[in-house]
């Protein structure tokens, strides 16, 4: 009797088992990344919570950024073969870690493209981009958002709540591109009333940049782009001045040759670094915000006497409370620089489209997985 009793305990521990690796071995479709030029759609495991810390997050939206453009290109070696790709959207939380204590499972959260563990000296300096045991990590070192589900540590200080009521669409643009044209952009190229800003760059995070450097009054806002679409969303969006051909000759002689005060990359290539360079006015600011994988030249020859700011930031994510709060009082609309919607199994249509978006006219894309 009592061996008949052992053979079915050990019976149901073994199905027990069974059932809990069956659990752990399920799996999710991601987009991963297999070197430069090399992408795929495919199958990949679950991920699961490491530390305690952690929570997982059914994705519901997500989208391609300018950066996922450039590990396309092999510009950030950091990333390699087998990284699922994406650092921004916003799910429902599924699982959490013992530690968490800010969210609950079925919360609706935003997620930042920054994690923070909110502790480290980087952070209570509040650079969290350079947080010891976080920083830009998703997507880059470790899988990030571009998948059904994702890892993010450190919840309690790298999710926020979506308030209800708020359109998840135009929070998506709250991940990365809003607070990085803000902090990047705006606030290091310390935008005043009555300034001349030339944003060099109307995509996505050239537009994010006009959006916010609209808080400040300047007098004029020039966007330089190359793509004729993309320059009257600017016009639509609230710039002064359009500039296609000849920028440098242009904007000098939109300034009577002065110049102007803040001169904003938002591209990240040595021609659109070099424009910056010879358009800035002495006692101005050059704030680059575009991803570089190559060399620029910087001409101190020219810039050493001109008592010129340069600035460069990976986005800290420290305004996204504030912008939030202007998102969800109307004052800011984020939504309209969304031009396409994909379902999350229509990913790579979707980085064709984005890859191709003067031809496709696109600018942000949405991909939601029902």
């Amino acid at each position: 009797m009592r061996q008949n009793y052992i053979n079915i305990m050990d019976g149901l521990e073994r199905e027990k088992y069974n059932s809990h690796k069956k659990l752990k071995e399920k799996k999710m479709k991601a987009l991963v990344y297999h070197g430069p030029g090399k992408r795929s759609w495919e199958e990949m495991p679950n991920p699961k919570l490491k530390n305690v810390g952690d929570v997982i997050v059914k994705i519901t939206k997500t989208t391609i950024c300018g950066t996922d453009l450039h590990i396309m290109k092999g510009d950030v070696p950091e990333v390699t073969n087998g990284r699922i790709l994406g650092h921004e959207g916003t799910g429902i939380i599924t699982e959490l870690g013992m530690g968490v204590s800010n969210f609950k499972i079925g919360d609706k959260v935003l997620i930042s493209c920054i994690t923070s563990c909110g502790i480290c000296e980087s952070c209570k300096k509040g650079m969290t981009s350079h947080c010891e045991d976080g920083g830009w990590i998703l997507g880059h070192t470790i899988d990030g958002t571009q998948a059904e589900y994702v890892r993010v540590p450190h919840a309690d200080t790298s999710l926020y709540h979506i308030p209800e009521g708020v359109d998840e669409e135009a929070l998506v643009m709250l991940s990365d591109i809003l607070p990085t044209g803000y902090e990047c952009g705006v606030l290091n190229g310390k935008i005043g009333p009555g300034d001349t800003v030339a944003i060099i760059g109307a995509g996505p995070i050239g537009l994010a940049t006009l959006l916010t450097a609209q808080f400040y009054a300047p007098a004029k806002i020039i966007m330089v782009d190359t793509d004729e679409n993309r320059l009257e969303t600017a016009h639509m969006l609230g710039a002064t001045n359009m500039i296609k051909n000849n920028p440098i000759e242009a904007i000098n002689k939109l300034t009577n040759n002065q110049g102007v005060d803040v001169a904003i990359e938002a591209v990240g290539i040595p021609a659109t670094f070099d424009i910056c360079q010879s358009i800035i006015k002495p006692g101005g600011h050059i704030a680059n915000i575009g991803v570089h994988g190559k060399s620029v030249n910087l001409h101190l020859e020219k810039l050493w006497s001109s008592n010129i700011t340069i600035t460069t930031r990976l986005v800290d994510t420290t305004t996204t409370p504030m912008l939030l709060k202007t998102v969800q009082s109307g004052k800011l609309q984020p939504k309209k620089l969304i031009t396409h919607r994909f379902q999350l199994s229509e990913i790579m249509k979707a980085y064709d489209t984005f890859g191709n978006a003067a031809k496709e006219k696109a600018l942000k894309v949405i991909l939601f997985n029902q």
